[in-house]
């Protein structure tokens, strides 16, 4: 049986990404850049038609099945390097006349670096960015739904002014959909090398093969093309596997590229962790506004049986702080030493549990069917109670600014934050009252300056649960932009 662990812990391990990540299957990238370079070889008029021959869509699959198991053993017993182990299993595997030409004219990064950039690429458009399509397709549904439920907005854990709960959506789909499109940008971006031991292509110029190509190109295209002249065979090998090459590189790739990605991963993971961390504090027992589907046979605690706790927006929460933890190994390996040293070839061999951890993050919203994002629950009347917690207090930014635009001479938010607000409480009686009853108190034109203020001002600011401005609107814009992308494609 082959081994499809992924990296990071066993308990979390996505079935999507064992083609791309999974142990075994970590050398078929590299498979298919030395394929790919010696059918540029042959091409341009280096490997003779006798012997590309040999390599047939048979021989091509030995070559792509050769495990990272099969590399492992043969590097620890005889050539403790991985690629010239790989190298070794590839000639065992092919026909004689092929063999000479395996791994000519590539240095290991030029191999494991592009094969890793294609690993990346083919992750994020095959797992990724589909998972994360659905995602968003559901986001809008919910944010559609409930875009005019009221809800109280919250900051530093305290009530502050109404939203409503498909504002808040929202604000997640709006995240998501922003860190997904610089996902998708920066997949894209991902280049690959051909450059040699130390990136300036030495061993391709000293052998004509620069010149091969160069020819090649002219023959074929009937003048030069898109590639500087010391490119050109590099930009044929990469053209076929669907990469650009990088502007310059060293004996590997500039990290910067690769960074970019895994940090657009970070921060669409971080994203989906904000989701989490609100659900978990919306569905607490004094709040609970909001509740997660309880399964068949699922139980909340192994004692408690009154219990259903939020492990699905825990979940989502807590793999987010295991991500932003991943990150600094790729911060980590933004230096190298000169054109490259090995100190950070173990370090990005864990580059793909973020990629996992956020596949992980995207199967939890997707799990069940319908899927849990699409199943969770909204009391209005949770709601409603919690909006009407503290009266009209929640008015003071209006009643505020509002007597502040009709002329108050001073500070009007001292007015209601020294002298309404404690009044309204200590007398129980409205926020408004109070503050009419206290401007009473004062002399000359402050006193009144309330019929200053205009009469639809008054109405909207006597009604807490009308005070949602923009929320309504706002949600519905950002769930018809999310929709635009998705229409895209």
């Amino acid at each position: 049986m082959p081994n499809l662990s992924l990296p990071g812990n066993p308990r979390y391990q996505p079935k999507d990404l064992q083609g791309h990540f999974g142990y075994d299957n970590l050398f078929r990238c590299v498979a298919e850049v030395e394929i790919a370079t010696m059918r540029t070889l042959a091409d341009i008029g280096v490997i003779p038609p006798a012997d590309i021959v040999l390599l047939t869509p048979e021989v091509e699959q030995k070559l792509l099945s050769i495990t990272t198991s099969e590399v492992d053993e043969v590097e620890r017993k005889i050539t403790k390097h991985d690629i010239r182990a790989w190298v070794r299993l590839a000639q065992e595997r092919s026909p004689l006349g092929l063999r000479r030409w395996i791994h000519v004219p590539l240095t290991s990064y030029d191999v494991l670096d592009t094969a890793r950039s294609l690993q990346f690429l083919r992750a994020h458009t095959e797992v990724v960015k589909p998972l994360a399509d659905k995602v968003i397709g559901h986001f809008i549904e919910r944010t559609r739904t409930f875009a005019s439920q009221k809800q109280i907005g919250r900051t530093h854990g305290q009530h502050a002014l109404p939203i409503t709960v498909g504002f808040w959506f929202a604000t997640i789909l709006s995240r998501i959909l922003r860190n997904l499109e610089s996902a998708n940008a920066a997949a894209y971006g991902l280049v690959g090398k051909i450059s040699g031991a130390v990136g300036a292509y030495n061993a391709q110029k000293a052998v004509g093969i620069i010149d091969y190509a160069k020819n090649a190109v002219k023959k074929e295209e009937g003048e030069e093309i898109g590639y500087a002249v010391p490119q050109t065979f590099e930009g044929l090998v990469l053209r076929k596997l669907g990469l650009k090459p990088a502007p310059i590189s060293t004996q590997i790739l500039p990290p910067e590229p690769l960074a970019d990605y895994l940090f657009a991963c970070v921060k669409l993971s971080a994203s989906i962790g904000q989701f989490g961390r609100d659900g978990r504090h919306l569905m607490r027992s004094e709040i609970a506004e909001l509740g997660e589907p309880f399964d068949k046979g699922q139980v909340g605690s192994s004692t408690m049986a009154h219990k259903r706790n939020p492990i699905n927006f825990e979940n989502l929460e807590s793999t987010w702080l295991k991500t932003k933890s991943e990150f600094g190994k790729v911060m980590d390996v933004l230096i190298s030493e000169h054109q490259r040293d090995l100190v950070n070839s173990a370090i990005a061999r864990d580059f793909p549990t973020i990629v996992v951890n956020l596949v992980s993050q995207l199967n939890t919203l997707l799990r069940g069917d319908p899927p849990f994002i699409a199943r969770i629950s909204v009391d209005p009347e949770a709601c409603k109670r919690n909006l009407e917690l503290q009266g009209d207090n929640i008015l003071a930014e209006p009643i505020y600014i509002a007597l502040q635009m009709a002329g108050y001479e001073g500070d009007a938010h001292e007015l209601v934050n020294r002298e309404a607000v404690p009044y309204s409480r200590s007398a129980n009686i409205s926020l408004l009252d109070a503050t009419k009853r206290v401007l009473q108190g004062k002399v000359g034109m402050n006193s009144v300056v309330w019929d200053k203020i205009p009469q639809e001002t008054v109405q909207m600011i006597s009604n807490p649960e009308a005070y949602i401005s923009l929320a309504t609107e706002k949600a519905l814009g950002i769930a018809e932009t999310a929709e635009a992308y998705l229409k895209k494609g």
